[in-house]
């Protein structure tokens, strides 16, 4: 069962309903529900007066913080070369198990590139789970440790490196013995991909 899942940063408070202004100060409750890991986001006031005493003793608290609204940028247009965020998003979308060792990879990262922010590290059924937080979107991302173990890095860097190059349907014509110009960049600026976690 894959644990990946995205969610976005509410518009409006949970509490009032009332729409969150550009760099307004918000709160944000992670529970763990039967259907699933669901964010709450709440505006300085109502948390003042409804949240701040017994927020940690809601039902299913896994973890609170603080942020600043930003009002979403915005839309541009796809990019023809996938970037280490978008692939991550595709993925997660397609929750296909075969890609959940590539997406923990690219989480990391991120992570590493400041993209994306641990919020919480909580246990599921015996397996790691991470929650990140994308700190211009607000968007929540669930990522299982899928254990990696260092005979399966190498294997799961080149799978990386083809999925940023190709994306998700690469074409029957590529070589596969060729050096993607994503990794061929990303040594470039001194990059590394990451170790998995002992």
């Amino acid at each position: 069962m894959n644990e990946w899942n995205i969610q976005s940063r509410a518009h409006a408070c949970e509490a009032c309903t009332q729409p969150f202004a550009d760099k307004q100060p918000y709160h944000t409750i992670l529970l763990d529900e039967k259907a699933g890991l669901r964010r709450s986001d709440i505006c300085e006031p109502c948390w003042q007066k409804n949240f701040a005493t017994n927020a940690t003793s809601r039902a299913g608290f896994i973890s609170h913080w603080q942020g600043i609204f930003e009002v979403p940028p915005p839309v541009v247009d796809a990019i023809q070369k996938e970037t280490a965020e978008t692939l991550l998003r595709k993925l997660i979308e397609q929750n296909d198990p075969a890609h959940a060792p590539a997406a923990y990879i690219l989480a990391v990262m991120l992570e590493r590139k400041r993209l994306l922010k641990v919020k919480e590290q909580i246990k599921r059924d015996g397996q790691r789970i991470f929650v990140y937080e994308h700190p211009k979107t607000g968007d929540i991302f669930t990522i299982a440790d899928p254990d990696l173990h260092l005979d399966q890095l190498e294997q799961v860097q080149q799978d990386v490196a083809n999925l940023l190059e190709h994306g998700l349907n690469p074409p029957t014509t590529a070589n596969e013995n060729l050096v993607p110009a994503a990794v061929e960049n990303s040594v470039a600026e001194n990059e590394t991909m990451p170790q998995p976690i002992a």
